[in-house]
């Protein structure tokens, strides 16, 4: 699957290639929001969950670049 193909799913379609297909690398917590990170193939994508409602509010998907920052324990 591409980026491409990816990023013109539903959110519930985008959903399911992550469950199915995506490899989890990392998380990321603020008091309202915790965001997972998964690898599928070529790309990378974010889950956003609402922290205080338990439910997913967004799916996001890319190549590189400083969404990937917020996971790196390298501090400069």
């Amino acid at each position: 699957m591409t980026l491409y193909e990816f990023n013109s799913l539903s959110l519930k379609d985008k959903q399911v290639v992550v469950w199915e297909r995506g490899v989890f690398l990392d998380n990321y917590l603020t008091k309202k929001t915790r965001t997972n990170c998964y690898a599928i193939d070529k790309f990378f994508v974010e889950v956003h969950y609402n922290a205080e409602q338990n439910t997913i509010t967004d799916v996001t998907a890319f190549k590189s670049g400083h969404n990937l920052d917020k996971y790196s324990s390298l501090k400069i």
